[in-house]
């Protein structure tokens, strides 16, 4: 399986590129190249700016992945943005959220994909619980 994750060198997605090498997986990361943390080896590295179209376009050249996560899309516009750029070059993308959206405090836990979102405290949690 061939995967590229958009960022893969932050806290949480440096480990899971890790895991997704060691499960075998074709592993591909799109990013700046500006992380002070190293890219696991095995990983394939494609210099590019995501909030840059153009930028994203010709790191990608003619790639074509069957999965696509995106760890660094905050907003509705950036996400939008993936969609006009991936028709064609994945068979699904993954928008990764985070746990912030969901009903703060929660009434129950643990914290499912039943839980409300809603967060009214923080927009990076309305954000994300927007895309």
């Amino acid at each position: 399986m061939k995967v590229l994750f958009i960022g893969g060198t932050g806290i949480i997605s440096s480990a899971c590129s890790r895991l997704a090498l060691q499960r075998g997986i074709d592993l591909y990361l799109l990013n700046r190249g500006q992380s002070h943390r190293a890219v696991p080896d095995g990983a394939k590295v494609l210099t590019g700016d995501i909030r840059d179209a153009s930028s994203a376009r010709a790191a990608l050249g003619d790639h074509t992945f069957d999965a696509v996560v995106n760890w660094i899309a905050f907003t509705p516009e950036q996400v939008q943005a993936d969609i006009d750029l991936f028709p064609g070059r994945t068979g699904q993308y993954v928008f990764i959220s985070s746990a912030s959206a969901y009903q703060t405090p929660p009434a129950a836990l643990p914290i499912t994909e039943s839980t409300p979102l809603r967060n009214p405290e923080w927009l990076y949690s309305r954000n994300k619980i927007a895309c």
